[in-house]
């Protein structure tokens, strides 16, 4: 990415928020790099130097400020296709999942070569040095906002061992875990993170959707909050409890049980594609022209692939209401949550549990025999390895899930909108965006579609709002 010194020197005398995340400012008298949004006194233009990433801040030899915190600032939510491959392998180190270098590549079906080679000409560094950058930042963040052990933060941050994470912060940081922790305020009464975003943000139109889509036991949304249960798989170990999440005083908070605080980073991605945290406003807008819809309306994603997958086969032409309700009965066949707080009781069944279903199971359900056939050829499906996240690659997924019995275009399409969090997907044929854009034919409908390429995940949701 190229960066304009003067339009970044503006945007960080300003403190503009549209521009969080989308740079760093590394000044050369402090040897410190800040986020646009930084508080402190601002330094000479002379001074400064800009980075795309954190990453290749640190890789300059700046390290973070202790006041703006950029281990907090904003992702950036791509629309580029022939970035795609880079954006994937970001997605697996910001959840936790890079493994090494060569692990990487095999998920993504690319030699490491190619993918070293694509992700530095995207992010300036290696793949290796983001990873390394991504697992320090998210110690700070442990080290500042709970009272986890230092041990346990260096297990959990991916360091495997709490001399390489205090060799690290030496390196890096010129202080130890201990001492960062001393110089900052953490809670010692929960874990508590917050998570920024670029304004603005439409929280109860956000709620509001998800509301409608809630899955009974799982999914509890009261108060301006959203609660769940959750279920994850992290470091080859299975992590269970509930999470909540509120907007406050400009950030998203989230609270964990203390069982979570071991998969603090795939639980945090997957809460930055389900509030769609990344998006930046300005430039969908842009995109969108004179849509009607609020400025600040997400393209919601999915905090679980499977489980959004399994509500859009049951949401086949039927109502969002009756969906809702079949979601809730096979919710209540996964395992109970111990000591849930009120709302919450099961975790959604994982793929071994629906695959070893019959059909009749979930036909006494109330699941007609089509829509039984398609989840369980779908768990399946994710047993034998089908990616349902963000990382994944869309047209692998889309032709994988239209080769299943019962998933046509309209399931296949909503599943990467959601679950892949793609913005340039949408749910072809729609019948509200029919309704809604006054196109009565799927052709009609795809060329009035075409113009908000590549955000239509997000003209789809600003459409469905007029409805």
């Amino acid at each position: 990415m190229k960066l304009d010194p003067n339009a970044c020197y503006q945007a960080l005398v300003s403190r503009d928020s549209r521009f969080d995340g989308r740079f760093y400012a590394g000044v050369l008298s402090t040897g410190i790099y800040c986020r646009p949004v930084c508080p402190a006194r601002k330094p000479l233009a002379e001074n400064c130097r800009y980075f795309a990433n954190a990453a290749a801040a640190e890789a300059a030899g700046f390290r973070p400020c202790l006041k703006c915190r950029p281990e907090l600032a904003p992702g950036y939510a791509w629309s580029d296709a022939s970035q795609r491959l880079a954006k994937r392998a970001e997605e697996c180190i910001r959840a936790g999942d890079e493994a090494n270098l060569a692990e990487l590549a095999q998920r993504l079906g690319v030699t490491d070569r190619h993918l070293r080679r694509v992700f530095t000409q995207q992010f300036g560094v290696s793949p290796v040095a983001y990873a390394q950058t991504q697992r320090l930042l998210l110690a700070k963040k442990l080290l500042a906002d709970t009272a986890m052990a230092v041990t346990d933060v260096a297990m959990a941050a991916g360091f495997g061992s709490v001399r390489r994470m205090n060799s690290l912060f030496a390196e890096r940081y010129q202080l130890s875990p201990k001492q960062l922790r001393g110089q900052q305020q953490r809670r010692q009464d929960r874990a508590e993170f917050r998570l920024s975003y670029r304004p603005p943000l439409d929280w109860q139109a956000l709620l509001n959707f998800l509301a409608a889509r809630a899955i009974a036991g799982v999914e509890h949304i009261a108060g301006g909050q959203y609660w769940r249960t959750v279920r994850i798989g992290y470091q080859g170990q299975v992590h269970k409890g509930w999470l909540r999440a509120w907007l406050g005083d400009g950030e998203v908070r989230v609270e964990l049980s203390a069982s979570l605080l071991r998969a603090v980073p795939p639980i945090l991605a997957a809460l930055r594609h389900l509030f769609d945290l990344d998006a930046d406003p300005q430039e969908i807008s842009l995109g969108l022209g004179t849509l009607p819809g609020e400025a600040g309306l997400r393209a919601p994603g999915a905090f679980d692939g499977l489980e959004m997958a399994v509500r859009a086969i049951l949401g086949q032409q039927i109502t969002v209401t009756a969906a809702r309700t079949l979601a809730g009965r096979i919710a209540a066949l996964g395992e109970s949550c111990q000591d849930a707080p009120q709302g919450l009781s099961h975790y959604f069944p994982d793929a071994a549990t629906l695959a070893a279903l019959a059909q009749s199971q979930l036909g006494e359900l109330g699941v007609i025999r089509s829509r039984s056939g398609a989840i369980l050829a779908l768990a399946g499906a994710v047993q034998q390895g089908l990616d349902l996240s963000p990382a994944a690659d869309i047209d692998q997924v889309k032709e994988a899930l239209m080769a299943l019995p019962g998933i046509g275009p309209w399931t296949a399409s909503y599943i990467a909108m959601r679950a892949l969090h793609w913005p340039d997907a949408w749910p072809e044929n729609d019948h509200g965006l029919k309704v809604a854009s006054g196109c009565k034919t799927p052709k009609a409908l795809a060329e009035a579609m075409a113009p908000y390429s590549p955000w239509r995940a997000y003209a789809t949701h600003h459409l469905w709002s007029t409805l």
